[in-house]
């Protein structure tokens, strides 16, 4: 999660992801039993055990108490958790709301206005500015909308009904840690849906371990500050094994007659095998990389780096790190993705996807939840099955792929 997901992108984005009184929490009326929504959710029961874990953790009652003052479950949340379009929306439209509508135009100006921060950055930490630049852009549009709901209340309000296990019970009790040590006010948090902070959307426990106070005020200020957000940004990566010199990755073009059962090996090996750069510039002296299919193989192809994964801790999803690399090529002025997308081409469906998914769990090449959503694990099952079946290995799932597995062949 974003942040992270922090960010959640991660991400979900993510992503990176993220009113009834309670009046005294010691004295709090009980409600109805919990249910799985908001609304009926025992709030006051659910703050009630919540403090003996706080004070564990060295919150105060004091500190408690006012964070929670006056805070009840927020309703329109649950409904959110339900909308990640970087794990349901056709990649390309994904893409295209992701870097269009000026970004790249306004991300060229963020540089521009920011290029001393951004070059001591990239300087010390490794990261290049156009993926901090990237990250930026896909979480708030450049600090354009951090999001103004009260982190605590959307914390509380999902660890609450227990989205995501303990998740964001565990993000609630730093963010509560946050506000204990001095390290951000209680109205300072501010934030997403899902309780995501500042420029880059950081979650509180990635605040409290990456953040950074680069104009060195005493306050690293993820809200207010672009160049404690851009530094910030930037140590989050690193932290996560960011390799300097290394692309997050690039579009390739594949020779006729290749091999997909190529998938990951060393620049070299895929020099040799006829892979080049579509933009014709040359592949990576040095390193290795692997393929991935974002539409199948009849649409673009990726060469993706170690980097790429390292975006993904910013948000998990695939589309929501290309996207972040693709927006930063472009604000460095690098061409678009070149080959056409398969916009007309037939789709999987969530229903349809849970099913190739409980199909492909019952052959043993896949041991996630049967989600909906087409991620790694689902493509790299799909991809087993297609060398199993012999077609053309690129992992991505279509519906004469789930017809053949339907009907056994």
């Amino acid at each position: 999660m974003r942040l992270t997901v922090l960010a959640a992108s991660v991400l979900i984005s993510l992503s990176p992801a993220a009113a009834q009184v309670t009046g005294s929490i010691g004295q709090a009326k009980a409600r109805s039993a919990p249910s799985a929504t908001p609304a009926s959710a025992n709030f006051d029961i659910f703050l009630q055990r919540l403090w003996p874990q706080a004070q564990a953790r060295g919150i105060s009652r004091q500190t408690f108490d006012l964070a929670f003052r006056g805070v009840t479950p927020d309703d329109s949340i649950v409904a959110l958790t339900k909308k990640q379009s970087e794990f349901s929306a056709p990649i390309w439209s994904y893409l295209n709301s992701a870097v269009g509508g000026g970004r790249v135009g306004r991300g060229q100006a963020v540089a521009a206005e920011n290029a001393a921060v951004l070059a001591q950055v990239e300087a010390r930490y490794g990261v290049p500015r156009e993926v901090v630049l990237g990250v930026w852009g896909m979480e708030t549009n450049y600090g354009s909308f951090k999001g103004n709901k009260d982190v605590i209340r959307s914390l509380a309000t999902l660890a609450a009904i227990r989205y995501r296990g303990d998740f964001f019970r565990d993000e609630l009790l730093v963010a509560l840690e946050l506000i204990e040590k001095g390290y951000a006010g209680r109205d300072e948090l501010r934030g997403s849906w899902a309780g995501a902070m500042g420029h880059t959307q950081f979650m509180p426990s990635s605040y409290l371990k990456y953040a950074v106070d680069w104009t060195g005020n005493g306050h690293a200020d993820i809200w207010s500050s672009s160049s404690d957000a851009i530094a910030s940004t930037a140590n989050y990566l690193k932290s996560f094994g960011w390799v300097q010199g290394l692309p997050w990755g690039m579009e390739v073009a594949l020779p006729k007659g290749f091999d997909h059962r190529l998938d990951k090996a060393s620049f070299a090996a895929f020099r040799s095998a006829g892979v080049t750069r579509a933009d014709g510039r040359p592949l990576p002296s040095s390193g290795e990389g692997r393929l991935f299919y974002p539409a199948g193989h009849t649409g673009p192809v990726m060469l993706l780096t170690a980097n790429f994964d390292v975006i993904k801790k910013y948000n998990s999803s695939d589309a929501y790190a290309l996207a972040v690399g693709h927006l930063g090529d472009r604000i460095m002025g690098r061409p678009e993705i070149q080959a056409d997308w398969p916009v007309k081409a037939a789709r999987l469906d969530m229903a349809a996807t849970k099913d190739l998914q409980r199909r492909l769990k019952s052959l043993g090449l896949y041991d996630h939840d049967a989600d909906g959503r087409i991620g790694t694990g689902t493509r790299e099952a799909v991809r087993r099955y297609q060398i199993s079946v012999g077609e053309i290995a690129d992992g991505y799932p279509t519906p004469s792929l789930l017809a053949r597995m339907r009907g056994g062949r």
